[in-house]
Order: C-alpha cells, then structure tokens, then sequence
C-alpha cells in the first residue's frame, strides 16, 4: 500500500495521475466521499460520491479501511477493492490524508509505505490553488489556514518529497516506489529463486 498525502494544492493528485499513468502494476484506491462533485470529476473514477447515510452505514458494517472527516466532508477507503488489488499482485496507490494514512498504519503497518509531499513555498501552496479554480476564495483561504497543521504531521512519514518541480517530484515518488519493491521481504519467490541459481552452482 503506497501513500501519498499533502496540504490542498501541493500536488499529491498530480503525481497521482502520473504513476497511475506509467506504472500498470499500481492501482488507485479510490475512496468514497460525501462531498459534492465538483466539475470534470467522474463518479467511480475520481470518487465514489455517496450520501451520509451509506457512508455511515460503509463505517458500521466495517467496510472501510479508514475514513476522516475533512472541511465537512466525509472521505473512506473501501476495503474490498483494496484486498482484490493487492491478492492479484497490484500495488495499491492511497491519495488521503494524514488522518487515513495514521489508521492504515495501525491495521497494516508491514505492508505501507508513506510519502508526505511539500510545496516548496506558501506562496506557491497559495498560487497552485488559485490556479486550480475549483473553489472558493473563503474555501481557499481555509485551506491555507489548515495547511501548517496538515504540514505538522510529516515526521510520521517514511519518505518526504518537495514538489519545486512537478518532473522532479514525479522521478523521486517513482524511485521510492521502485526501492520499496526491491526489499528482500517483498519480493515474492526470491527465496526459491536462490535455491536453484545455488543448486546450478
């Protein structure tokens, strides 16, 4: 399981998209939410949209891996696709927040890598979001105000990247993902595989 998460606006659905993009071996987990679905989104692709009753009766029944609470909205992980994804040998790419990512991290702290993203300035945080245009200057602002917390939980992290550049940020999310999957414990096989270059010998 594969974690990316930062403030609103610092690029963590942008690097998203682009692994997505160049890695056939990772699947996006796409979460449930009750917020309203802003223009260009696709249900099912972006988000499941749902209501508060099916998200709360998601959390009940236990069908959710973790789930938050953000700027009103509700936000969740849906497990069985989840499981699927990873029984078929896909990694599995989480764009959530530092909230999710502590409640992955008690139910499968073996198998989760996290990287916490960080816009190189506040300015810059402020102008991405400005040039994004999918909200409001009050809902902008509360972003902003709600950042320095966001930004409080990067030590909880494996990895942290700083998106200066969005080429530069991509190479460093791909070569964290490609040194995770090297570790002698994922590899899947190795131990066999040992065996019969040994036994050639």
């Amino acid at each position: 399981m594969f974690v990316l998460s930062s403030p609103s606006g610092a690029g963590k659905t942008t690097l998203s998209r682009l692994l997505l993009r160049a890695d056939a071996k990772v699947e996006l987990s796409v979460s449930v939410t009750t917020r309203p679905q802003r223009r260009g989104e696709v249900d099912g692709r972006d988000y499941h949209f749902i209501d508060r009753g099916r998200f709360a009766a998601m959390v009940k029944k236990g069908e959710l891996l973790e789930w938050a609470e953000v700027f009103g909205h509700r936000y969740g992980t849906p497990r069985r696709p989840v499981t699927k994804a990873l029984q078929a040998g896909c990694d599995v790419l989480f764009d959530i927040d530092w909230q999710g990512t502590q409640q992955l991290r008690e139910k499968a702290r073996d198998d989760l890598v996290s990287v916490f993203i960080l816009p190189p300035t506040a300015q810059e945080l402020e102008r991405r979001l400005n040039r994004r245009a999918q909200d409001t200057k009050a809902v902008i602002a509360s972003r902003m105000a709600k950042a320095a917390g966001e930004m409080s939980h990067w030590p909880e992290y494996d990895y942290v990247v700083v998106n200066r550049d969005k080429a530069e940020a991509f190479a460093e999310v791909r070569a964290i993902l490609a040194a995770e999957r090297l570790k002698r414990d994922r590899q899947i096989g190795l131990s066999a595989f040992v065996r019969r270059l040994q036994a050639k010998l």
